[in-house]
């Protein structure tokens, strides 16, 4: 599997993503959005975001390693938000999280604010894509 990040110059420089990434060969893993739900679906963490982000890409890392691959296969993430202002006012703190399972890769991301999530304590969720080694293909 071949993994190109494309940052074209005509858009801003990213900082905490990257613009896309093309793919070839590989198999597709569809990651289901993760909240901070532990092993029992209870949230952890309530009212705060960073340690729900700590658990979201634990149970993210669950997912991709349990599938054969590593945080570094994800290719795109999206992440939902009850609040985009506490999201930016811990930034500095969320990228070191993100940097600790993705040291100094960053997949495609976008984020959205939504008015809730299928949770109600949870404040965050992300899902996506990763592409894992094309071992077993002819």
């Amino acid at each position: 599997m071949s993994k190109e990040i494309i940052n074209p110059t005509s858009l801003p420089t990213p900082r905490g993503f990257n613009h896309g990434l093309l793919t070839t060969g590989g198999r597709l893993l569809f990651l289901a959005g993760q909240d901070a739900s532990d092993g029992d679906g209870r949230i952890v963490a309530a009212g705060d975001i960073l340690g729900q982000c700590q658990q979201v890409l634990l149970n993210l890392h669950a997912v991709v390693h349990e599938a054969g691959g590593q945080m570094a296969d994800i290719v795109k993430l999206n992440v939902y938000v009850t609040s985009r202002d506490a999201y930016l006012a811990q930034l500095k703190p969320l990228g070191k999280i993100f940097r600790d399972y993705f040291g100094g890769y960053y997949p495609a991301m976008a984020l959205f604010e939504v008015t809730g999530l299928f949770q109600p304590d949870a404040l965050i969720e992300m899902e996506g894509f990763a592409v894992l080694d094309a071992e077993d293909e002819d």
